[in-house]
């Protein structure tokens, strides 16, 4: 079973950096694609960045270039790097586990970005 924790969210400014971090303290991390979701207040839910088991990340058109999604399967962990944050990031950020039909969250970490 998957089980996945998130942290790394706080208040930054605008500019600024965060790394959030997922770690997956039950499961079969390696065999999964792990993502980046988002939600802020007023709006559905979002995919941010998404990264697959060999590697390969895909990210919202809005993040490219300032996001960077990565993994580390050894240690079942997850991250976002983010960079150049903008007031327009601020979400709770939850962390994806998806193979197939399996689909697991995390509880969600907040990030929000104001001077």
């Amino acid at each position: 079973q998957v089980h996945l924790v998130e942290s790394g969210g706080g208040l930054v400014q605008p500019g600024g950096s965060l790394t959030l971090s997922c770690e997956d303290s039950g499961g079969r991390f390696s065999n999964y694609v792990m993502g980046w979701y988002r939600q802020a207040p007023g709006k559905q839910r979002e995919l941010v960045a998404a990264i697959s088991s060999g590697g390969s990340a895909d990210y919202l058109d809005s993040v490219k270039g300032r996001f960077t999604i990565s993994r580390d399967n050894a240690n079942n962990t997850v991250y976002l790097q983010m960079n150049t944050l903008k007031p327009e990031d601020t979400a709770v950020y939850y962390c994806n586990a998806a193979r197939g039909a399996r689909i697991f969250w995390g509880q969600g970490t907040q990030v929000t970005v104001s001077s």
